[in-house]
């Protein structure tokens, strides 16, 4: 496991923005200054004042076309900051009992906080987990992203799907956590897809009886994998 540094003195600011350019850069978005605004809530103004700064720090690097990406420092600090959100969210659902749909805001107060001493004992005592609660990897435990997902509204009818990760873009969205929390859409679920309507902008998901329908724009927030689906149970012969 990759040796887990402190942030050094590090702003909340510059964290986030860490946390932020990390995240969309590994849900294969490319990352600009926009973005990060809409993404944090603040003003171009502001984002532009505060990516100069991570630039000169050496945090950021910015293309000629404006996209942002992390240097060598820049990325092992927001890997320490990804990994502590993610850890602390699982010790708000596995150890304190908040809820799933509840647990990513809370941490990102809590995150902040969280020196490299106190990190290694929520991995004791959750015993070493690789994923947070929604799915997603946390850096350094050598869990990667499957290169088989993919968002749920690009796979075809009839398909079979496990649920792989809830992106970070439904993280921000308390109540679609809760419509996916309600509904089942959780990591490791599985269901077959049922109907595209397509005119409706609609997806029908099945699992046995149950039908869970998820609009399109729901749906490019889930990544599932396509799987083969379970055998059939075996009928005992009749007399």
């Amino acid at each position: 496991m990759k040796s887990r540094e402190s942030n050094g003195n590090l702003s909340k600011t510059v964290e986030d923005y860490l946390l932020s350019v990390y995240t969309l850069a590994s849900e294969g978005r490319t990352v600009i200054a926009a973005r990060l605004a809409e993404t944090l809530e603040v003003a171009p103004p502001t984002v532009t004042a505060t990516l100069h700064r991570m630039s000169r720090d050496g945090l950021i690097a910015i293309s000629p076309t404006r996209e942002i990406g992390l240097t060598e420092i820049g990325q092992a600090r927001a890997e320490t900051m990804v990994r502590r959100h993610r850890l602390a969210e699982r010790f708000m659902t596995d150890i304190l009992g908040l809820d799933w749909a509840e647990c990513h805001e809370e941490a990102h107060r809590f995150e902040h906080v969280i020196s490299p001493r106190v990190e290694e004992r929520i991995l004791a005592v959750l015993g070493d987990p690789t994923t947070c609660p929604h799915g997603s990897p946390i850096p350094g435990t050598g869990a990667r992203i499957a290169i088989d997902a993919q968002r749920l509204h690009g796979v075809g009818a009839g398909s079979h799907i496990v649920i792989e990760r809830i992106s970070e873009e439904a993280e921000d969205n308390r109540e679609l956590l809760e419509y996916f929390q309600r509904s089942g859409l959780l990591p490791g679920r599985e269901f077959d897809v049922k109907e595209i309507e397509t005119y409706n902008e609609l997806i029908l998901l099945g699992q046995g009886d149950q039908s869970v329908p998820i609009g399109m724009a729901a749906a490019q927030k889930i990544w599932v994998r396509v799987v083969d689906p379970p055998a059939p149970a075996s009928v005992a012969a009749q007399p």
